[in-house]
């Protein structure tokens, strides 16, 4: 799916969208939001930890971060990373 797809479908469920690049290696550690996050990897490799679980999602897998939950994103792979994110608009 190409980012301008899980734009418009995220925005039919009220989530924004922005698509992020990372280095091999790249790790932002310790996260939380007020809102739920959506994740779609595009392009590489990725691994988020959250809630007592690792997940390491496919190209085009959505990965939904419930609000409050403390998360991790780690580019796990040897080459650069693309990967979609997004956070549940407040009304």
């Amino acid at each position: 799916m190409e980012p301008s797809q899980i734009q418009q479908a995220w925005a039919e469920r009220g989530f924004s969208c922005t698509m992020w690049t990372d280095p091999p290696g790249q790790v932002w550690a310790n996260f939380v939001h007020e809102v739920d996050e959506l994740v779609t990897l595009i392009e590489g490799e990725i691994e988020l930890s959250f809630q007592g679980q690792t997940l390491r999602p496919r190209i085009g897998e959505e990965v939904f971060i419930p609000a409050e939950a403390r998360h991790t994103v780690r580019n796990i792979g040897a080459t650069t990373n693309r990967w979609c994110f997004g956070y549940k608009r407040k009304d």
